[in-house]
């Protein structure tokens, strides 16, 4: 099977303190790292810890960080033949603040992210071509991720979207016909339906207008409330893996490529989503970004628990 992710990589500085500072203010942090961070970097490392065969194509700048990000790709066999070093920009990077209830801010330097276009997805149409399923994200511009879905729809493949950050205008009423399913959280669900997902029956009712918008397929995402699915007629809840939570910074990514690892390898949407809780789960357990992604033998030990 061939999972490919199109989208951001990032170099991330992450600072932890009791508390996130409020505007104008300073406060004590108790430590920091550096490490790879990007959407769709996590998404890719999310994929590979979990045993799946995934290419990451996007852009990196020629520096310091870009070194870095590609070494720790390689480092967690993501394969990066895919991934162009960009001279005009700099690679992306990402200034987290964590909180000590493993709440977090997040402010993104798009960087060579950015500058993704139609070459990017004509240098990697081959790949496109035999793509089962396709992770694409909201860090890098809308037009060439929407020519990159096009090409593996055309191709048979499944597209798969995280909205985030989402738009706060919503996104445009083609994106719904161009992506197969989508992820949004809370947040980015009030963004797109603008309905609050507080519990199950506004999570499902958000869910069902998605797929009204033209997606065959919708997840709603609300952290420890849990999560809701919908595809056709059929509809389910699931509630969240109770776990000690420290950093919630790539959760959602490792909910992705959890979901695209299972639906690749022909899971049903609920047995997905079922992997791609306990993926998302057990990523808040632990400090970082990709770091943070679980291996197959960690969810399987997590949702035979239950």
């Amino acid at each position: 099977m061939t999972i490919t992710v199109f989208g951001s990589v990032n170099v991330d500085v992450v600072a932890y303190a009791d508390r996130l500072p409020r505007p104008g203010e300073t406060v004590h942090g108790s430590g920091y790292a550096i490490g790879l961070g990007g959407k769709g970097a996590n998404q890719a490392v999310a994929v590979a810890r979990l045993g799946g065969a995934v290419e990451l194509a996007g852009r990196t700048g020629v520096d310091t960080f870009g070194t870095l990000a590609r070494e720790r790709l390689a480092h967690f066999g993501v394969a990066t033949t895919h991934l162009q070093a960009s001279p005009d920009s700099p690679t992306g990077i990402a200034v987290i603040g964590v909180d000590a209830r493993a709440e977090n801010s997040i402010t993104v330097i798009g960087g060579a992210n950015m500058a993704l276009d139609h070459t990017d997805v004509e240098r990697i149409a081959p790949l496109l071509r035999k793509t089962r399923v396709l992770l694409l994200q909201l860090e890098t511009p809308l037009a060439p991720a929407m020519e990159a879905a096009a090409m593996v729809r055309q191709a048979g493949g499944l597209v798969i979207l995280d909205p985030a950050p989402a738009p706060r205008r919503g996104l445009p009423e083609t994106v719904w016909r161009s992506v197969d399913l989508m992820t949004p959280n809370e947040t980015e669900t009030e963004a797109l339906v603008g309905i609050r997902p507080a519990d199950r029956d506004s999570a499902l009712a958000a869910a069902r207008a998605m797929v009204e918008r033209g997606l065959s397929r919708a997840v709603v995402k609300m952290g420890a409330a849990g999560v809701v699915w919908r595809e056709d007629e059929a509809e389910g809840f699931m509630p969240a893996f109770a776990v000690e939570a420290i950093d919630t910074v790539a959760a959602g990514d490792c909910f992705n490529g959890g979901l695209g690892h299972a639906l690749a390898a022909g899971a049903s949407l609920e047995e997905a989503v079922r992997v791609a809780a306990a993926c998302g789960a057990l990523a808040t357990t632990r400090r970082g970004a990709s770091d943070a992604a679980p291996t197959a033998d960690e969810i399987q030990a997590l949702v035979a628990r239950g």
